[in-house]
């Protein structure tokens, strides 16, 4: 009995030791694995696995540190990711908003069905056609704007899309359109030197065919036309100021003759539309215009001699200076328009500045108003550039009750301030546009 119980007293010893043995075990094993580094063992292994193997502790630290540092970029590359995806939803959201948030308009008059007009203006996303279409948004009337735009700009309009009374219509005139209007205005053509320039052929097709298909589609439709001539009908001019009756001095051949003869076909093929199939036809012989929303790169005087002096740059002019121009502001050019338009007179009406400025002078006061250190150099004359030019506007003045009415000075000062704003947002955006095409993230991204 004695040597039973000594047996049981040794097993239950054995057993208790050994689960002491499994608790201990199991509880360094625990341990080894929920430490950073794990086991010696284990570690040891991984190491051999991820590394080569080496005796030089540094070298295996700044491994280490480099994968670390990997690791680390990764992860905010993924963040980065993330952000752009969350920005370009934000975007998303932000454009929806704004479609869906009603836009505010100039406030426009009320017309009833009676008086409101149904007019086409052909170049109106142009510099004097954006004008044109204010004013007569504002008076009430549907106007629907064709433009090719090779020197118009949405811009110049964009403040009137999606306005019920306004339609844009990008279309060349040169092609025929079939609409239902009650009056055109047809001031499609280019209307600068290296503009009109730029392609002779289409110029001429433009005044000539545009003309035709705008004439034919005032015929079919029975409506007023107010063709926008030129005061380059006149050429080089021999007779001084240029009446209506003066026939002109012109080179059909000349560097200008696409667009000095293309407006004198122009003319013609309007009165013999008024003769023959009795179409009712305006003609406004326009002289030098100036204001906001002339193209910065036109080529004419005023927006080079603005430019030049806001840049600090030489202001160039041709030939010795003495040549002279008549500048009206773009306001009284549409007043002027606008009365013809509805005047009962059918004979060509000049629509300009009668005060006569030499370049020079004119130079001198861009740059008094502008400030700046530039000088004034003169450089080589161009080709048939048209020694004087001063329009005689009796005709405007007995028979629309029109003159310019805006002083010089005060029209430069509003063109200046439109110039100066274009300059800083082009310079804006080229900055903005660089800054993006070159950053690191897109040169990577680039295959």
């Amino acid at each position: 009995m004695s040597l039973t119980k000594k047996r049981l007293k040794i097993v239950s010893a054995t057993s208790i030791i050994a689960l002491a043995l499994i608790y201990l075990y199991k509880t360094v094993l625990e341990a080894s694995v929920s430490e950073p580094g794990g086991s010696p063992m284990l570690n040891a292994v991984e190491e051999q696995r991820q590394w080569p193997p080496t005796e030089d502790a540094v070298q295996r630290n700044l491994q280490i540190a480099y994968e670390a540092q990997n690791a680390l970029l990764h992860q905010q590359r993924q963040e980065m990711l993330q952000t752009k995806k969350q920005l370009a939803h934000l975007e998303e959201q932000v454009r929806s908003l704004q479609a869906s948030t009603p836009r505010k308009y100039p406030k426009v008059k009320y017309l009833n069905y009676k008086n409101r007009k149904r007019i086409l203006i052909t170049g109106g996303a142009g510099f004097v056609g954006s004008h044109l279409v204010d004013y007569l948004m504002i008076q009430g009337h549907e106007i629907i704007v064709v433009d090719n735009f090779f020197t118009g700009r949405k811009r110049n309009v964009e403040h009137w899309l999606g306005h019920e009374n306004f339609e844009l219509i990008h279309h060349d005139i040169v092609n025929p359109l079939f609409i239902e209007i009650d009056e055109i205005y047809h001031l499609a053509s280019p209307a600068s030197p290296p503009h009109y320039m730029y392609n002779p052929v289409k110029t001429i097709k433009t005044n000539t065919m545009g003309t035709i298909n705008v004439l034919g589609l005032a015929k079919r439709v029975m409506a007023k036309v107010l063709i926008a001539s030129t005061s380059e009908v006149y050429g080089d001019p021999q007779v001084h100021p240029q009446p209506e009756t003066y026939w002109g001095h012109v080179n059909p051949i000349g560097p200008r003759a696409c667009y000095d003869e293309g407006k004198r076909v122009s003319e013609t093929l309007s009165y013999a539309y008024a003769k023959q199939e009795k179409v009712q036809v305006r003609v406004a012989r326009i002289f030098n215009t100036y204001g906001p929303r002339m193209h910065m790169n036109d080529g004419r005087v005023v927006s080079n001699f603005i430019l030049q002096a806001l840049r600090n740059e030489t202001i160039t002019v041709y030939g010795n200076g003495k040549q002279t121009r008549s500048f009206q502001y773009v306001s009284d050019l549409v007043d002027g328009m606008i009365a013809l338009m509805a005047s009962n007179y059918t004979q060509p009406v000049n629509l300009g500045n009668p005060v006569e400025q030499t370049i020079g002078e004119f130079a001198n006061i861009i740059k008094h108003l502008v400030g700046g250190q530039s000088e004034v150099k003169q450089i080589k004359a161009m080709e048939d550039d048209p020694q004087r030019r001063k329009p005689d506007i009796t005709r405007a003045r007995k028979l629309l009750n029109w003159e310019p009415k805006v002083p010089l000075e005060t029209g430069l000062l509003q063109t200046i301030s439109y110039f100066r704003n274009e300059l800083a947002r082009s310079d804006r955006f080229q900055e903005n546009s660089n800054k993006y095409f070159d950053s690191p993230d897109l040169q990577r991204s680039r295959p």
